[in-house]
């Protein structure tokens, strides 16, 4: 007889507690194989492919593509078992073998963070809340199941939904519509859903509080000389990556005390460097590579500037690895891909994994540990066509170096006017774990290197 298990969206690493439904990849009805990637999220760091744990007949799924769903909510639910036949379970190497019961026992080992298909240990009673009115105990609270369009085999034993009532679950997926909610002090059981199986989506919160207000407003409208005129335009939702970025750019601006200061570098000789690096026939080296490795140069003579500020204890931590993070504009919105341990690369290497990073964020492959860790960023904002920025400082690192365009200009050479290959370059630093004469430090030390890379071998 087959076991119905219930799989829940795992901890996807990084302190994130929610992801959004991007794309489905099974249907109900359709045999999975242990470890299948069975649908498609966007966390805040990145898109991912969730693998399901277990081998077996879908009978169940919880949340639409564009919902978001809190860590340990249902995602779907496998009927596994013998009677599921032997492409149910034979999909990895590390398949399970069967136990008594006539489920599984997995072992392919963990797939992402917090879960895997390793053979679960005892598991400790736990006991539900009992309702005061019946005696029963409360039922728990979950999504609704996504209807599809293929069929459940008869064969299948399907989850039974609990009931709702007064004590009961909320027809409610999407934390965000529970926010929403909490914030406009609506009571969810007073509301009837429009989604599917009544399902409670976010425009019917909006509208009841929409209602509500304009109930509260009443009497002041109708002293009014007319009717208050709703705002046109489209709205588009800060959640994903743009959500992200905006949430760590505003906090950045409420707690990073910051300033800014900018030269402007003759990169002409930095240029022929690069030239005649690439001249070999090895793997070629970008400009941006050539700017990393300066940073970590810059940073190892400048050490309180690869460095957080640890606001709870009121202290500086200067950090030992410098991880170079480098901002990528992509079709999904703003990314900063990391480098690790960069002072430790060669500009060889360093070259290979921007371009290796790059690639990945435009195909939107990067991981959540490609996006964090990082103490330090470079920002070329010149690929826009623009000479100078002021960037925000990417929290909760201290410092940012922006790079410019390299444009041809007239400029000062050995005393004489001449047309040279000029960057302007501007250095965006946290006052608290530095003064200005610091940050003009090393901002002159990486216009020096731009200027007459020898400087930079002299520094190693």
């Amino acid at each position: 007889m087959a076991v119905v298990k219930e799989f829940t969206l795992p901890d996807l690493g990084e302190g994130l507690t929610e992801a959004e439904i991007v794309r489905w990849l099974v249907q109900v009805g359709e045999v999975v194989a242990i470890d299948q990637p069975v649908v498609e999220v966007e966390t805040a760091k990145a898109v991912v492919e969730v693998p399901c744990p277990y081998g077996g007949v879908v009978t169940a799924r919880y949340g639409a593509e564009g919902e978001s769903l809190a860590v340990g909510r249902p995602l779907i639910t496998v009927a596994v078992g013998p009677a599921m036949g032997a492409g149910a379970t034979g999909g990895s190497a590390g398949g399970g073998t069967a136990s008594a019961d006539g489920g599984a026992t997995e072992g392919s080992g963990n797939v992402l963070v917090g879960y895997g298909t390793t053979a679960p240990g005892a598991r400790r009673r736990r006991v539900r809340p009992v309702a005061a009115a019946t005696g029963r105990p409360a039922p728990a609270e979950r999504p609704a199941p996504v209807p599809a369009s293929n069929p459940v085999p008869a064969s299948v034993p399907v989850p039974v939904r609990e009931t709702s009532s007064v004590d009961g679950p909320v027809a409610v997926i999407s934390p965000l519509v529970r926010r929403i909610a909490r914030e406009n002090q609506l009571d969810l059981r007073s509301l009837t859903g429009s989604g599917p199986d009544g399902l409670i989506l976010r425009a019917d919160v909006e509208r009841a509080v929409a209602e509500a207000s304009a109930g509260t407003a009443e009497p002041a409208a109708a002293a009014t000389a007319g009717p208050a005129v709703a705002v046109a335009g489209e709205r588009v939702p800060l959640r994903g990556i743009r959500g992200a970025v905006a949430e760590k750019l505003s906090r950045s601006r409420r707690e990073i005390p910051d300033a800014t200061c900018w030269v402007d570098a003759d990169a002409t000789e930095l240029l022929a460097a690069r030239t005649a690096m690439n001249a070999g026939g090895g793997p070629k080296v970008s400009v941006l590579a050539l700017l990393a490795r300066i940073c970590t140069a810059a940073l190892a003579r400048y050490p309180e500037l690869n460095a957080t500020v640890d606001t709870e204890r009121n202290e500086i931590v200067r950090l030992p690895a410098v991880h170079i993070g480098f901002a990528a504009q992509t079709e999904r919105g703003l990314m900063v891909p990391v480098v690790k341990d960069a002072q430790a690369r060669t500009t060889t290497d360093l070259s290979a994994e921007i371009a290796r990073l790059t690639e990945a964020a435009r195909n939107g492959r990067l991981t959540p540990a490609d996006l964090t860790g990082g103490t330090f960023t470079l920002n070329n904002y010149g690929v826009f066509g623009v000479d100078g920025s002021t960037p925000i400082i990417n929290h909760p690192e201290a410092a940012m170096l922006g790079v410019g365009r390299i444009a041809a200009k007239p400029w000062v050479h050995q005393g004489e006017l001449a047309v040279r290959k000029v960057v302007q370059l501007s250095f965006t630093f946290d006052h608290r774990v530095c003064d200005g004469g610091t940050a003009g430090g090393f901002l002159r030390f990486v216009a020096d290197c731009v200027e007459q890379p020898a400087v930079l071998l002299a520094a190693v």
